[in-house]
Protein backbone atom coordinates (compact mmCIF):
# COMPACT_ATOMS: atom_id res chain seq x y z
CA UNK A 1 0.00 0.00 0.00
CA UNK A 2 1.38 3.39 -0.99
CA UNK A 3 1.68 6.31 1.41
CA UNK A 4 -1.24 8.05 -0.28
CA UNK A 5 -3.43 4.96 -0.06
CA UNK A 6 -2.65 4.78 3.67
CA UNK A 7 -3.58 8.46 4.05
CA UNK A 8 -6.90 7.83 2.35
CA UNK A 9 -7.60 4.97 4.76
CA UNK A 10 -6.82 7.20 7.75
CA UNK A 11 -9.00 10.03 6.47
CA UNK A 12 -11.81 7.59 5.67
CA UNK A 13 -11.80 6.39 9.29
CA UNK A 14 -11.48 9.83 10.90
CA UNK A 15 -13.42 11.95 8.43
CA UNK A 16 -10.81 14.70 8.54
CA UNK A 17 -7.15 15.17 9.42
CA UNK A 18 -4.59 17.97 9.65
CA UNK A 19 -1.06 17.95 8.26
CA UNK A 20 0.54 17.45 11.69
CA UNK A 21 -1.37 14.18 12.25
CA UNK A 22 -0.10 12.69 8.99
CA UNK A 23 3.46 13.92 9.60
CA UNK A 24 3.52 12.36 13.09
CA UNK A 25 1.97 9.07 11.99
CA UNK A 26 4.37 8.60 9.07
CA UNK A 27 7.40 10.09 10.80
CA UNK A 28 7.97 12.65 8.03
CA UNK A 29 8.25 16.42 7.88
CA UNK A 30 5.10 18.57 7.73
CA UNK A 31 6.26 19.85 4.36
CA UNK A 32 6.39 16.34 2.91
CA UNK A 33 3.05 15.40 4.48
CA UNK A 34 1.54 18.59 3.09
CA UNK A 35 2.75 17.70 -0.43
CA UNK A 36 1.16 14.23 -0.20
CA UNK A 37 -2.13 15.73 0.95
CA UNK A 38 -2.00 18.44 -1.74
CA UNK A 39 -1.65 15.80 -4.43
CA UNK A 40 -4.71 13.95 -3.13
CA UNK A 41 -6.65 17.24 -3.20
CA UNK A 42 -5.49 17.88 -6.78
CA UNK A 43 -6.71 14.39 -7.72
CA UNK A 44 -10.03 15.26 -6.00
CA UNK A 45 -9.77 12.36 -3.58
CA UNK A 46 -9.73 14.72 -0.58
CA UNK A 47 -11.30 18.11 0.12
CA UNK A 48 -9.25 20.89 1.68
CA UNK A 49 -10.74 23.52 3.96
CA UNK A 50 -8.91 26.45 5.55
CA UNK A 51 -5.38 27.55 4.72
CA UNK A 52 -1.80 27.38 6.04
CA UNK A 53 -1.61 25.83 9.53
CA UNK A 54 -5.40 25.88 9.93
CA UNK A 55 -5.93 23.70 6.86
CA UNK A 56 -7.84 20.43 7.29
CA UNK A 57 -8.31 17.59 4.81
CA UNK A 58 -11.69 15.87 4.55
CA UNK A 59 -12.91 12.68 2.94
CA UNK A 60 -15.45 13.25 0.17
CA UNK A 61 -18.16 11.53 2.21
CA UNK A 62 -17.44 13.66 5.30
CA UNK A 63 -17.44 16.88 3.26
CA UNK A 64 -20.79 15.99 1.69
CA UNK A 65 -22.41 15.36 5.08
CA UNK A 66 -20.78 18.31 6.87
CA UNK A 67 -20.87 21.23 4.44
CA UNK A 68 -20.99 23.66 7.37
CA UNK A 69 -17.32 22.93 8.15
CA UNK A 70 -16.23 23.95 4.65
CA UNK A 71 -14.84 27.43 4.06
CA UNK A 72 -17.54 29.74 2.72
CA UNK A 73 -15.03 32.13 1.19
CA UNK A 74 -12.06 31.74 -1.13
CA UNK A 75 -9.68 34.70 -0.98
CA UNK A 76 -6.45 35.15 -2.95
CA UNK A 77 -4.04 37.91 -3.89
CA UNK A 78 -2.69 37.19 -7.36
CA UNK A 79 0.50 38.56 -8.84
CA UNK A 80 -0.31 39.81 -12.33
CA UNK A 81 2.62 38.19 -14.10
CA UNK A 82 1.90 35.48 -16.70
CA UNK A 83 -1.48 35.11 -14.98
CA UNK A 84 -4.10 33.01 -16.79
CA UNK A 85 -7.74 33.10 -15.80
CA UNK A 86 -8.46 29.45 -16.65
CA UNK A 87 -5.75 28.29 -14.25
CA UNK A 88 -7.14 30.49 -11.47
CA UNK A 89 -10.63 29.12 -12.13
CA UNK A 90 -9.29 25.55 -11.99
CA UNK A 91 -7.65 26.29 -8.62
CA UNK A 92 -10.93 27.66 -7.25
CA UNK A 93 -12.85 24.61 -8.42
CA UNK A 94 -10.20 22.38 -6.81
CA UNK A 95 -9.75 24.23 -3.51
CA UNK A 96 -13.22 25.66 -2.92
CA UNK A 97 -15.62 22.69 -2.83
CA UNK A 98 -18.78 24.74 -2.34
CA UNK A 99 -18.53 25.91 -5.95
CA UNK A 100 -18.62 22.29 -7.06
CA UNK A 101 -21.90 21.80 -5.19
CA UNK A 102 -23.73 24.48 -7.17
CA UNK A 103 -26.29 23.60 -9.84
CA UNK A 104 -24.94 23.25 -13.38
CA UNK A 105 -26.56 26.46 -14.65
CA UNK A 106 -25.14 28.54 -11.77
CA UNK A 107 -21.70 26.95 -12.15
CA UNK A 108 -21.62 27.77 -15.87
CA UNK A 109 -22.62 31.38 -15.17
CA UNK A 110 -19.92 31.68 -12.51
CA UNK A 111 -17.24 30.18 -14.77
CA UNK A 112 -18.11 32.57 -17.60
CA UNK A 113 -18.54 35.76 -15.55
CA UNK A 114 -15.53 35.23 -13.29
CA UNK A 115 -13.24 34.33 -16.21
CA UNK A 116 -14.33 37.38 -18.22
CA UNK A 117 -13.83 39.81 -15.34
CA UNK A 118 -10.48 38.36 -14.28
CA UNK A 119 -9.30 38.44 -17.90
CA UNK A 120 -10.23 42.14 -18.10
CA UNK A 121 -8.17 42.85 -14.99
CA UNK A 122 -5.22 40.82 -16.28
CA UNK A 123 -5.11 42.39 -19.74
CA UNK A 124 -6.45 45.93 -19.26
CA UNK A 125 -5.80 47.15 -15.71
CA UNK A 126 -1.99 47.35 -15.69
CA UNK A 127 -2.25 46.44 -12.02
CA UNK A 128 0.66 44.50 -10.54
CA UNK A 129 -1.68 42.58 -8.22
CA UNK A 130 -5.30 41.47 -8.36
CA UNK A 131 -7.35 40.47 -5.34
CA UNK A 132 -10.11 37.91 -5.81
CA UNK A 133 -12.80 36.64 -3.50
CA UNK A 134 -15.44 33.99 -4.14
CA UNK A 135 -18.15 33.28 -1.57
CA UNK A 136 -21.07 30.89 -1.22
CA UNK A 137 -23.11 32.10 1.75
CA UNK A 138 -26.79 32.36 2.65
CA UNK A 139 -27.73 30.58 -0.57
CA UNK A 140 -25.99 33.21 -2.68
CA UNK A 141 -22.91 33.04 -4.87
CA UNK A 142 -20.75 36.14 -5.16
CA UNK A 143 -17.33 37.09 -6.38
CA UNK A 144 -15.10 40.15 -6.35
CA UNK A 145 -12.24 40.98 -8.72
CA UNK A 146 -10.35 43.98 -7.37
CA UNK A 147 -7.35 45.63 -9.07
CA UNK A 148 -5.33 48.80 -8.46
CA UNK A 149 -4.77 49.85 -12.03
CA UNK A 150 -5.83 52.57 -14.45
CA UNK A 151 -9.59 52.15 -13.98
CA UNK A 152 -12.13 50.82 -16.45
CA UNK A 153 -14.04 54.08 -16.99
CA UNK A 154 -10.90 56.24 -17.25
CA UNK A 155 -9.35 53.76 -19.67
CA UNK A 156 -12.37 53.77 -22.01
CA UNK A 157 -12.65 57.56 -21.74
CA UNK A 158 -9.01 57.99 -22.74
CA UNK A 159 -8.88 55.39 -25.53
CA UNK A 160 -12.20 56.47 -27.10
CA UNK A 161 -11.53 60.19 -26.53
CA UNK A 162 -14.73 60.76 -24.58
CA UNK A 163 -15.53 63.77 -22.44
CA UNK A 164 -16.34 62.07 -19.14
CA UNK A 165 -16.52 58.83 -17.19
CA UNK A 166 -20.31 58.98 -17.61
CA UNK A 167 -19.90 58.77 -21.39
CA UNK A 168 -17.56 55.79 -20.88
CA UNK A 169 -20.26 54.06 -18.78
CA UNK A 170 -22.86 54.80 -21.45
CA UNK A 171 -20.67 53.21 -24.14
CA UNK A 172 -19.88 50.26 -21.91
CA UNK A 173 -23.57 49.45 -21.48
CA UNK A 174 -24.07 49.28 -25.24
CA UNK A 175 -21.69 46.33 -25.60
CA UNK A 176 -18.91 45.89 -28.16
CA UNK A 177 -16.89 48.54 -26.31
CA UNK A 178 -13.23 47.58 -25.90
CA UNK A 179 -9.92 49.40 -25.65
CA UNK A 180 -8.22 46.53 -27.52
CA UNK A 181 -10.43 45.92 -30.59
CA UNK A 182 -7.97 43.56 -32.28
CA UNK A 183 -7.86 41.25 -29.27
CA UNK A 184 -11.32 41.62 -27.71
CA UNK A 185 -14.90 41.90 -28.92
CA UNK A 186 -16.04 43.99 -25.93
CA UNK A 187 -18.81 41.55 -25.03
CA UNK A 188 -17.54 40.43 -21.60
CA UNK A 189 -18.86 43.21 -19.37
CA UNK A 190 -22.13 43.47 -21.33
CA UNK A 191 -23.02 39.79 -20.89
CA UNK A 192 -21.64 39.52 -17.35
CA UNK A 193 -23.91 42.42 -16.34
CA UNK A 194 -26.88 40.47 -17.75
CA UNK A 195 -26.25 37.01 -16.25
CA UNK A 196 -26.07 37.95 -12.57
CA UNK A 197 -28.68 39.28 -10.16
CA UNK A 198 -26.50 42.27 -9.28
CA UNK A 199 -23.38 43.53 -11.08
CA UNK A 200 -21.32 46.48 -9.83
CA UNK A 201 -18.33 48.29 -11.34
CA UNK A 202 -16.60 50.69 -8.94
CA UNK A 203 -13.73 52.83 -10.20
CA UNK A 204 -12.22 56.19 -9.14
CA UNK A 205 -15.39 57.59 -7.60
CA UNK A 206 -17.84 56.36 -10.24
CA UNK A 207 -20.09 53.36 -9.79
CA UNK A 208 -22.24 51.44 -12.24
CA UNK A 209 -24.89 49.18 -10.69
CA UNK A 210 -26.92 46.77 -12.82
CA UNK A 211 -29.72 45.21 -10.79
CA UNK A 212 -31.47 42.55 -12.86
CA UNK A 213 -33.86 41.71 -10.05
CA UNK A 214 -35.58 45.13 -10.22
CA UNK A 215 -34.62 45.39 -13.17
CA UNK A 216 -32.81 48.74 -13.38
CA UNK A 217 -29.45 50.39 -13.94
CA UNK A 218 -27.93 53.08 -11.71
CA UNK A 219 -24.92 55.34 -12.17
CA UNK A 220 -23.65 57.34 -9.23
CA UNK A 221 -20.64 59.11 -7.78
CA UNK A 222 -19.23 57.65 -4.58
CA UNK A 223 -17.75 59.46 -1.61
CA UNK A 224 -14.94 56.94 -1.27
CA UNK A 225 -12.54 56.88 -4.21
CA UNK A 226 -11.68 53.34 -5.33
CA UNK A 227 -8.31 53.30 -7.10
CA UNK A 228 -8.43 50.90 -10.03
CA UNK A 229 -11.51 48.79 -10.67
CA UNK A 230 -13.56 46.63 -8.35
CA UNK A 231 -16.06 44.20 -9.87
CA UNK A 232 -18.76 42.73 -7.63
CA UNK A 233 -21.05 39.98 -8.91
CA UNK A 234 -23.94 38.39 -7.02
CA UNK A 235 -26.32 35.56 -7.96
CA UNK A 236 -28.81 33.39 -6.09
CA UNK A 237 -27.67 29.78 -5.81
CA UNK A 238 -31.27 28.88 -6.68
CA UNK A 239 -31.27 30.96 -9.87
CA UNK A 240 -33.02 29.39 -12.85
CA UNK A 241 -31.15 31.67 -15.26
CA UNK A 242 -29.16 29.91 -17.98
CA UNK A 243 -26.13 31.32 -19.75
CA UNK A 244 -27.32 30.18 -23.16
CA UNK A 245 -30.69 31.87 -22.70
CA UNK A 246 -29.00 35.21 -22.05
CA UNK A 247 -26.70 34.78 -25.07
CA UNK A 248 -29.65 33.82 -27.25
CA UNK A 249 -31.51 36.98 -26.28
CA UNK A 250 -28.80 39.17 -27.79
CA UNK A 251 -27.26 37.07 -30.55
CA UNK A 252 -28.51 36.19 -34.03
CA UNK A 253 -31.72 38.11 -33.31
CA UNK A 254 -32.19 39.53 -36.80
CA UNK A 255 -33.69 37.18 -39.38
CA UNK A 256 -30.99 35.24 -41.24
CA UNK A 257 -28.29 36.79 -39.05
CA UNK A 258 -24.90 35.19 -38.75
CA UNK A 259 -23.47 38.27 -37.08
CA UNK A 260 -23.29 36.86 -33.54
CA UNK A 261 -23.85 39.56 -30.90
CA UNK A 262 -26.30 41.74 -32.85
CA UNK A 263 -28.78 43.18 -30.31
CA UNK A 264 -28.34 45.76 -27.59
CA UNK A 265 -30.54 47.59 -25.08
CA UNK A 266 -30.30 51.33 -24.50
CA UNK A 267 -31.62 52.78 -21.25
CA UNK A 268 -32.32 56.29 -22.46
CA UNK A 269 -32.54 57.74 -18.94
CA UNK A 270 -28.76 57.35 -18.53
CA UNK A 271 -27.94 59.79 -21.32
CA UNK A 272 -28.93 63.11 -19.79
CA UNK A 273 -29.55 64.98 -16.56
CA UNK A 274 -33.04 65.35 -15.01
CA UNK A 275 -34.64 62.97 -17.50
CA UNK A 276 -35.10 65.57 -20.25
CA UNK A 277 -34.07 64.50 -23.76
CA UNK A 278 -34.52 67.40 -26.11
CA UNK A 279 -31.59 68.04 -28.42
CA UNK A 280 -30.28 66.38 -31.55
CA UNK A 281 -26.79 66.27 -30.02
CA UNK A 282 -28.11 64.21 -27.10
CA UNK A 283 -29.58 61.73 -29.56
CA UNK A 284 -26.28 61.51 -31.43
CA UNK A 285 -24.56 60.66 -28.15
CA UNK A 286 -27.10 57.86 -27.58
CA UNK A 287 -26.53 56.56 -31.12
CA UNK A 288 -22.72 56.59 -31.05
CA UNK A 289 -21.44 53.13 -32.03
CA UNK A 290 -24.89 51.59 -32.48
CA UNK A 291 -24.38 51.03 -36.20
CA UNK A 292 -22.57 47.81 -35.18
CA UNK A 293 -25.88 46.21 -34.18
CA UNK A 294 -28.81 44.85 -36.13
CA UNK A 295 -31.48 45.28 -33.44
CA UNK A 296 -31.58 48.16 -30.94
CA UNK A 297 -34.11 48.26 -28.09
CA UNK A 298 -34.64 51.75 -26.65
CA UNK A 299 -35.97 51.57 -23.08
CA UNK A 300 -37.69 54.85 -22.12
CA UNK A 301 -38.40 53.85 -18.52
CA UNK A 302 -38.36 56.93 -16.21
CA UNK A 303 -38.02 59.29 -19.20
CA UNK A 304 -40.79 61.93 -18.80
CA UNK A 305 -40.40 63.55 -22.22
CA UNK A 306 -38.32 63.75 -25.38
CA UNK A 307 -37.98 66.61 -27.81
CA UNK A 308 -38.92 66.56 -31.48
CA UNK A 309 -35.26 66.89 -32.52
CA UNK A 310 -34.18 64.05 -30.24
CA UNK A 311 -36.81 61.63 -31.57
CA UNK A 312 -36.27 62.77 -35.17
CA UNK A 313 -32.51 62.08 -35.02
CA UNK A 314 -33.06 58.50 -33.87
CA UNK A 315 -36.23 57.36 -35.58
CA UNK A 316 -35.95 59.25 -38.88
CA UNK A 317 -32.35 60.32 -39.55
CA UNK A 318 -30.57 57.29 -38.08
CA UNK A 319 -33.23 54.92 -39.45
CA UNK A 320 -32.81 56.44 -42.94
CA UNK A 321 -29.02 56.08 -42.72
CA UNK A 322 -29.21 52.46 -41.48
CA UNK A 323 -32.54 51.07 -42.77
CA UNK A 324 -31.56 47.44 -42.06
CA UNK A 325 -31.21 48.11 -38.32
CA UNK A 326 -34.44 47.31 -36.46
CA UNK A 327 -35.36 49.96 -33.87
CA UNK A 328 -37.56 48.72 -31.02
CA UNK A 329 -39.02 50.63 -28.07
CA UNK A 330 -40.50 49.90 -24.65
CA UNK A 331 -41.75 51.65 -21.49
CA UNK A 332 -42.87 54.85 -23.28
CA UNK A 333 -45.38 57.20 -21.69
CA UNK A 334 -47.95 58.93 -23.90
CA UNK A 335 -45.81 62.02 -24.48
CA UNK A 336 -42.80 59.98 -25.58
CA UNK A 337 -44.99 57.76 -27.75
CA UNK A 338 -46.34 60.83 -29.55
CA UNK A 339 -42.86 62.14 -30.41
CA UNK A 340 -41.54 58.73 -31.50
CA UNK A 341 -44.63 58.08 -33.62
CA UNK A 342 -44.27 61.50 -35.25
CA UNK A 343 -40.61 60.84 -36.09
CA UNK A 344 -41.43 57.41 -37.51
CA UNK A 345 -44.17 58.87 -39.65
CA UNK A 346 -41.62 61.32 -41.00
CA UNK A 347 -39.28 58.43 -41.77
CA UNK A 348 -42.07 56.63 -43.64
CA UNK A 349 -42.69 59.70 -45.80
CA UNK A 350 -38.98 59.83 -46.68
CA UNK A 351 -39.09 56.33 -48.21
Amino acid sequence: MTAQEKILEIVKQKGKVVTREIADQFGVSRQYASSLLAQLVAERQLVKTGSTRKAAYLSLAYAKKNRDVLSHRYVKRLKNVSLEEHKVLAAIERDFPLVGGLSDNVKSIFAYAFSEMLNNAIEHSRSSAINIQVAVENKRLSFVVDDYGIGVFRNIKKKRKLRSELEAIQDLLKGKTTTMPKAHSGEGIFFTSKVGDVFILDSFGHQLIVNNELPDVFVKKTGKIKKGTKVTFDLSCRSKRHLNSVFNKYTNVAKGSDYGFDKTEIRVKLYTVAGVHVSRSQARRVLAGLEKFKVILFDFDKVPMVGQAFADEIFRVFHHRYPRIRLETENMNEGVKFMVRRARNGAAHNI
